[in-house]
Formats: structure tokens, C-alpha cells, sequence
């Protein structure tokens, strides 16, 4: 049949006025060079991204070995400040190697799909993160969805098996609403099946464990040979890029395996600068650490949340996605940034605000938070 007059994008109109009824159409929101709001949105949990020596350190990067990194690392683009970072990062978390990619995303994707693939089980919680879902789908294993934090769901999927191989995984702590994994006891379902876990530390790394080593290290599990730990260096070290960390073996496989490595270009050294010298800040200053969740536990007490955080996010629940949206807006007037987070990222019916909190924050900026956070919250009833 040939379709007249009928472009073949308009089915896009239909799709946006579907998001639209629905609450769910997103946009771009311009940040300024100097922020006139508080910021209470971002993931920049220890404040290094606006850290002098942190800055610093991009920039000596940039002048040392120029904007771009050239090439993929198999090419040119691998440098002696990458090699150095992942050796640095290693030590700080008790991993026999690192590996740097250019995001966390592709960090998830490249050690999820180069773990497992064709002929093995992949056992994911429910609620990971969208790059872990795509590792999922790309992995071309049989992939179990467990419910969230079940243990008994993981033990099972891995207990009914036929598959020689088996990769679980998992964030350490949740994005959405900071709830911590139990590692210990996942890590055991895992050794008695011999299943590698595989641990998204994006918002454990600078947060959680001593020093902000992760909440690897804090359950005892740093160095364990069948546990491989992705974080990324755009959180708590104020950067950009990816890391995966694991036995040696693993480094060796991911560089002859991981696509999301091979064929991407390498991450730009300004990053990997800046991202080395945060975490000698974190390493001097293992304070900030502690400080984010002293910050997290006191939002959580200004907007009632009755969950005592452990980390650096509070999730304030308001229900349709138009209340969040219109309590994010009403914030955003009043000089408050917050996360404003709906379905997909979040089931329905729970749609929220989500708070981060930042070592930074002053005791005038946590003022103004109460302030602000008590009267929208007032008027948006939960």
C-alpha cells in the first residue's frame, strides 16, 4: 500500500500528546555557569566538583596531553593518567585492577554483556539502573528479573539453572531512593552457586564505607575474586567517565571483550585529572564521607520522611507524576533545585521528589532548605 502525504515521523505528534496527558513529557533544563538556586538535585555528593584542586587538575591534564584523547585506548587513546587512575582507584577500594571507560553507562554495559553472553544466566534486580537493564538485553543470556532485594528470588534462579555460567547483579545503592543492597548475604547466595556479583557502586563510591571506599569494602567484600564493581567518576568524584574494578583476569578479559571499550573512543584526559586529583581529596579527606549523610539524614527530617537515609539520596513520594512536577516547579521558584523523578524511572504511583544531598552544604544553605522544602511540601500533601 503506498502511503500519500503521511511523513513517516508523525507518528512522533501521537507519542508526545500521549506523554503529555500523561505527565510524563520531559525537557532540557539549562543550568548557569553560576547557580542563583541551591542545589539539591545533583549527584555531586562530596562538593569536588567546583573543588579548586579538583579543577585543577583537569586542567593540567588538558595542558599536559591535550582536549581529546585522540582514539579508542586499543589505539591512542590511553595515557599514562588513565593507567595511573585506575591504579589509584584500586588501591582506595581494595580491587586488584581497574578499568576506565568513558561513562558509567558504558562501564555497566561493556562488564555486563563481556561477563556473561550466549550459554549463561543473568539474574538482575528488579530495580537497576536502565544501562544494568541494557547489559541485560544485550548480553544475549537467559536473564531472571528478581524482585528488589530478594534474596530467596536470586537463590532460586540460580538453584534451577542449566547454564554453566552466572552473573548477578545489582546496585549498592539504589538510585531512586538510596535503599542499600545486602551485599553480604547476596554475596553468599552467589559463592554457594558460583555466580559472580556484579556491584554497581555509582552511589556507594565516596558515600558509603570507610572513607568512602563503597559499600563493597564496608561488607568485607573488597578484593573477593568473584565480585566485580562498576562505579562511575561523575558523582562523588565530580568528574565524568566510568570504571569497572576486579580481579586482573577481569581487566585482561574487559580490554579483549568489552565493546563498550574497544570500539569508543577513550575518555578525555581533563576528566581523568580531575577525577584522580578528587579522589586525593576524598583520600585526605575522608570526613565528607560521614558528612553527606549526616546532610541526607536532615533533609530526610525537614520534608518527614520516616526512613532514615543511608546514603546520599532522600525520596519524598508524592503519588501522580503532576504533583512532583508542580512541587519540583514550586521549589524551583522559591531558589530550590530538586530531582523531579516519574515513570518510567519510577513505578506508578510513586512518582517524587528526589533530594541529594552534598558535604558542602553550609548550615545557612540547610536554613533555607527547611524553609523552602516545609512550605511546598505544605502545600503538596502526600
Amino acid at each position: 500500500m503506498t502511503r500519500v502525504g503521511l511523513s513517516p515521523l508523525a507518528w512522533l505528534d501521537t507519542v508526545e500528546q500521549q506523554r503529555r496527558l500523561a505527565g510524563l513529557r520531559r525537557s532540557l533544563r539549562t543550568r548557569p555557569a553560576v547557580a542563583t538556586e541551591l542545589d539539591l538535585a545533583s549527584n555531586d555528593y562530596l562538593g569536588l566538583s567546583q573543588h579548586p584542586a579538583v579543577i585543577e587538575g583537569g586542567v593540567a591534564a588538558l595542558r599536559t596531553w591535550g582536549a581529546g584523547s585522540t582514539g579508542s585506548r586499543l589505539v591512542t587513546g590511553n595515557t599514562e593518567l588513565h593507567e595511573e587512575f585506575e591504579t589509584a582507584l584500586a588501591e582506595f577500594v581494595g580491587a586488584q585492577a581497574a578499568l576506565v571507560f568513558s561513562s558509567g553507562y558504558t562501564a555497566n554495559i561493556g562488564a555486563g554483556v563481556a561477563l556473561s553472553g550466549p550459554g549463561s544466566l543473568v539474574v538482575s534486580d528488579a530495580l537497576s539502573h536502565a544501562s544494568l537493564v541494557d547489559a541485560c538485553r544485550l548480553s544475549r543470556a537467559r536473564v531472571v528479573v528478581a524482585a528488589h532485594c530478594d534474596l530467596d528470588a536470586v537463590e532460586s534462579a540460580l538453584a534451577d539453572r542449566d547454564e554453566e555460567r552466572a552473573l548477578v547483579i545489582t546496585e549498592s545503592v539504589f538510585s531512586t531512593d538510596g535503599a542499600l543492597a545486602p551485599l553480604r548475604q547476596l554475596h553468599e547466595v552467589c559463592r554457594r552457586h558460583q555466580a559472580i556479583l556484579l556491584v554497581d557502586e555509582a552511589h556507594g563510591l565516596g558515600v558509603r564505607g570507610a572513607g568512602g571506599r563503597g559499600l563493597v569494602h564496608e561488607a568485607g567484600l573488597a578484593g573477593a575474586p568473584d565480585v566485580v564493581i562498576t562505579t562511575t567518576m561523575s558523582k562523588s568524584l565530580g568528574s565524568q567517565g566510568g570504571v569497572v574494578l576486579g580481579q586482573a583476569a577481569v581487566r585482561d578479559h574487559l580490554i579483549d571483550a568489552a565493546r563498550t571499550m574497544i570500539f569508543d573512543t577513550g575518555l578525555a584526559p581533563a576528566p581523568v585529572g580531575a577525577a584522580l586529583a578528587a579522589l586525593g581529596v576524598l583520600a585526605a579527606e575522608p570526613w565528607r564521607a560521614g558528612a553527606v549523610i549526616e546532610r541526607a539524614r536532615q533533609l530526610a527530617e525537614m520534608c518527614d520522611v520516616p526512613e532514615t537515609p543511608e546514603s546520599a539520596v532522600v525520596s519524598v513520594i508524592l503519588g501522580d507524576p503532576e504533583s512532583a512536577v508542580a512541587a519540583a516547579a514550586a521549589c524551583l521558584d522559591a531558589g530550590v533545585r530538586v530531582g523531579c523523578f516519574r515513570p518510567p524511572t519510577v513505578p506508578a504511583g510513586t512518582s517524587r521528589l528526589r533530594l541529594t544531598a552534598r558535604a558542602s552544604l553550609t548550615d545557612d544553605e540547610m536554613d533555607t532548605a527547611r524553609e523552602v522544602l516545609s512550605a511546598v511540601l505544605g502545600a503538596h500533601p502526600r
